[in-house]
């Protein structure tokens, strides 16, 4: 039960972008209730036995290369408070039919060396748009607003509000257009649509700039350490209360909902403006995924040896292959060889797994709410890149878009990026107004992945919600 008292402000939520939002009213002295339905905090930040006892499995999100860019994460001594981040030796790979491999490294020369014979293109795009990333980051993770540095955002804007497809064309090698659309296939678009270039880009930025790190013991480490924090300031969680109405709440001057339109609709709908509530029924959800987490005898067999040192695989082959793919699960399909997203975070975290054991995680994009068994289409991938790959699994555990909602209530039909982020919702989700996270009810406000800079382990979603709560609210810049 919930502690009868008042508080200034309630989060409902502890995901990312909730933790965020708690702790940024926290330290500004406020009296904060952070509110969580299931029994353990982190939303997509949880990690548990899925498999077989003894692996460790991170349930959703498992790389973190926003985590350690967060322009407010990394103001927060988290490693005070138990997180550790650990860097494979190569971020993220992308291996082709012929048994060679592009890849993300710290520097940009040594990947541009893995791009084929160019690959002076790919510097000339990304070089000066590392220069540039400490000056615009907080303004490319955060709403429509004048930019601190106009032309340094001009010139990243204009390149990531183009097509992945289209920017695609500004490299020479074939190697470097696949290993771009790639990283383009994390917006869950299809790589002909406007912005999504944007994914691409900023994946690429900070894994120049910080590298493409995941949490030692898994990812509910990176909640567990922004709860512990919030706790030593003062804040208050609440776990096991689900929200169904605002009835349920204590007395408070604001409530932020780390949730997707729907939720909101469902708890506070009766408090919203008409015109509000027919923008958030009229909200775009995208694909959604299906989630395999294997328990491994032994690390993937990729026949790229350079495959076996990356914390992250991108299986999809050339450029042409992931666009007419992501296109047709767009339009509706499953395709035979869908773009595969692998994550092997044993080969550098062992306490994970049973000695010499492993663990992989690995999705594809399917349809919003398909119920199709992808297992097949999935391992057939891996298998295309690791021949033997199949023979090393000891267990296995799915998720369908139905079992990812029935989970987390934030990923409707299976979608993890709270919502399409296409031109249209870019800056206007989730409806139209001045400020994204103000509803039509004073002192309710939304701070989820549903609101701008969108998806991904952040928290700035939180941070700009909150920050416009405590100036609307409670006077506080």
């Amino acid at each position: 039960m919930l502690e009868k008292r008042d508080y200034d402000a309630i989060v409902i939520g502890s995901g990312p972008n909730g933790l965020a939002s708690a702790i940024l009213m926290q330290q500004k002295g406020l009296s904060v209730l952070l509110i969580e339905g299931k029994e353990t905090i982190g939303g997509g930040l949880r990690t548990k036995e899925l498999t077989l006892p003894g692996f460790l499995h991170d349930v959703c999100s498992a790389v973190h290369p926003l985590a350690v860019s967060s322009p407010f994460f990394e103001t927060l001594p988290l490693g005070n408070h138990g997180l550790e981040y650990i860097y494979p030796k190569i971020a993220a790979a992308h291996p082709f039919d012929d048994g060679t491999a592009a890849h993300l490294e710290k520097t940009i020369d040594l990947t541009a060396n893995s791009l084929g014979n160019n690959e002076a293109s790919y510097q000339k795009l990304i070089t000066p748009l590392v220069n540039s990333w400490p000056d615009i980051k907080e303004d490319v993770l955060g709403p429509l607003h004048f930019p601190k540095h106009p032309l340094e955002m001009a010139r990243f804007g204009l390149n990531a509000l183009s097509s992945a497809s289209y920017l695609s064309k500004s490299l020479k090698s074939p190697q470097a257009r696949a290993f771009f659309a790639g990283m383009a296939a994390h917006s869950m678009q299809p790589l002909t649509k406007l912005t999504t270039a944007a994914a691409g880009l900023v994946l690429l930025l900070v894994g120049h700039t910080k590298g493409w790190p995941i949490p030692k013991g898994g990812s509910q480490q990176i909640a567990n350490a922004l709860a512990s924090y919030f706790i030593s300031i003062g804040g208050q969680i609440q776990t096991d209360f689900y929200i169904s109405n605002l009835a349920q709440l204590p007395s408070a001057h604001a409530v932020l909902f780390d949730t997707t339109p729907a939720q909101l609709l469902e708890i506070a709908g009766h408090q919203l403006s008409s015109l509000y509530k027919w923008q958030l029924k009229h909200y775009r959800y995208g694909m959604g995924v299906f989630k395999i987490d294997w328990a491994l005898s032994e690390p993937i067999p990729f026949t790229n040896k350079i495959c076996r040192q990356a914390g992250t695989l991108h299986l999809g082959n050339s450029i042409d292959e992931i666009i007419a793919n992501e296109q047709m699960t767009w339009e509706g399909g499953h395709p035979e060889k869908p773009f595969v997203l692998l994550s092997q975070p044993t080969i550098v975290d062992a306490n994970r797994t049973p000695e010499s054991k492993h663990t992989a995680w690995a999705y594809c994009h399917v349809p919003n709410g398909s119920d199709k068994d992808m297992t097949s289409h999935i391992e057939n991938q891996v298998e295309r890149f690791a021949p033997g790959f199949k023979d090393v699994i000891l267990g296995r555990h799915t998720f369908n878009t139905c079992q990812m909602q029935s989970y987390n209530p934030n990923y409707i039909g299976g979608d993890i990026n709270g919502g399409v982020l296409d031109i249209g919702q870019l800056f206007t989700r989730p409806a139209l107004r001045l400020s994204p996270y103000k509803t039509s009810k004073k002192g309710l406000y939304i701070c989820s992945a549903s609101t701008p800079p969108g998806g991904g382990v952040h928290g700035m979603c939180g941070y700009h919600a909150a920050k416009h709560a405590l100036r609307d609210v409670f006077k506080i810049k």
